[in-house]
């Protein structure tokens, strides 16, 4: 339900945004228009330095912007198969644990397991959880009572140095990937964008007001490039709630493997 209201919310924060440049661009060009009508020729002179610094500024920001969550979104993709790694590794080094007492740890941990596709799953289709459920905090410490139960026993002592380190990497990396939700441009960025995007259409207003008619391909083009890469921004910074998804298949076929 959350992925339609954000989607819903960023369609609507986009559509906003392309109706105020449309609506900037129209008042540069009727002030550009005014000024020409009383100055002539003379209204425009310095006009290309001003409105190239703003075209900078607003390209410096959406690629600062679009880096940045491209950076994110691929850092949080690259945690998922960290944890699939790690899950994997501890899998195999249960079998370090005498035979009597891996059953308990491997129940456990495919508990665990279901837990953690459960929340991602859940974050994917309904909420974008910052704090770790209780059922996965209840699966987790099950695991983990489990293992250093089974290490405590005389003949459970050499998987002690492998199996619970692998276990700690495991938890780390979910807790680092949970951490990493919370990484987003802060508001004044967003707000800085939002400005200099009707800045920057103001200026291309004024600086076409020399045109009797209007350049609809110009106008139209300008405004939904800068709205389109905006939305695309949008959907990177939060990839369990958007169209642009973090995966979790490998997750998911690690979980299938363990019989």
């Amino acid at each position: 339900m959350l992925h339609f209201w954000f989607e819903l919310i960023s369609i609507s924060i986009v559509f906003l945004l392309f109706l105020g440049m449309l609506l900037f661009l129209e008042l540069g060009r009727r002030i550009g228009q005014r000024q020409i009508a009383l100055r002539g020729k003379d209204a425009r002179v310095g006009v290309g330095i001003v409105d190239s610094a703003v075209y900078g500024l607003l390209a410096l920001l959406i690629g600062f912007t679009f880096s940045g969550a491209a950076g994110r979104f691929d850092r949080r993709r690259d945690l998922v198969a960290q944890e699939a790694n790690a899950a994997s590794t501890a899998w195999i080094r249960v079998d370090l644990l005498p035979t009597d007492a891996q059953a308990a740890v491997r129940d456990g941990f495919r508990r665990y397991m279901d837990a953690l596709i459960a929340w991602y799953s859940e974050s994917s289709a309904k909420k974008e959880l910052t704090t770790q459920p209780e059922y996965v905090t209840a699966a987790q410490g099950a695991v983990w009572s489990s293992a250093v139960a089974a290490c405590l026993t005389p003949s459970g002592e050499r998987a002690r140095m492998l199996l619970l380190p692998s276990f700690n990497e495991l938890f780390d990396v979910v807790d680092t990937e949970r951490a990493a939700r919370r990484m987003h441009p802060p508001l004044v960025i967003w707000m800085m964008l939002g400005i200099t995007a009707f800045a920057a259409a103001l200026f291309v207003g004024y600086g076409i007001s020399n045109s009797p008619k209007r350049n609809w391909v110009y106008i139209i083009g300008f405004s939904a490039s800068v709205s389109i890469a905006t939305y695309v921004i949008l959907e990177l910074e939060f990839p369990r709630l958007g169209f642009a998804r973090v995966r979790n298949e490998a997750l998911v076929e690690l979980r299938a493997q363990m019989k």
